[in-house]
């Protein structure tokens, strides 16, 4: 099975992905992620790691990208969300994948996305009364952060 299978697996099963032509990713409307990770998690597919989530700020949008692998067929999948930035939230995967924990909880750290329903959404990386968060384009650095001189 191959990528390109997959996608149009998901496609018959949820018409509104689309996939990215430059990365091949999967790009998935937000409210039907957790229809999707339940679909990829299924003993057909057995996409039951999660290595990594991770997201990216554009600006307009913060985009969330996920990377799935199936040790049963071997295969690696991207699903790319993309979250306006004045509406940041989105449904916890922790329900099917553990590790989603400590990712999701650096994503709303460093970029303030909510994720409804984590058992523990709260900061990681940064003290628990930092203001904003750090990898924001719009982020103010404190006054007390110097700028390193090179």
């Amino acid at each position: 099975m191959r990528q390109s299978d997959i996608f149009e697996l998901i496609k018959l099963k949820f018409p509104q992905v689309i996939q990215d032509e430059l990365t091949k990713a999967i790009v998935v409307p937000g409210d039907q992620i957790l229809g999707i990770a339940g679909f990829l998690n299924s003993a057909e597919f057995s996409f039951n790691n999660l290595h990594c989530l991770t997201a990216i700020d554009r600006k307009e949008n913060i985009e969330l990208v996920y990377i799935f692998y199936s040790f049963k067929i071997r295969l690696q999948i991207t699903l790319k969300v993309c979250l306006p930035v004045d509406s940041l939230e989105i449904e916890s995967l922790t329900n099917f994948y553990r590790s989603t924990d400590w990712f999701e909880r650096e994503v709303y750290d460093l970029f303030g996305v909510k994720f409804l329903n984590h058992p523990n959404l709260c900061r990681i990386l940064n003290p628990s009364d930092w203001k904003g968060f750090p990898l924001r384009k719009d982020y103010s650095y404190p006054d007390f952060i110097k700028k390193a001189q090179y």
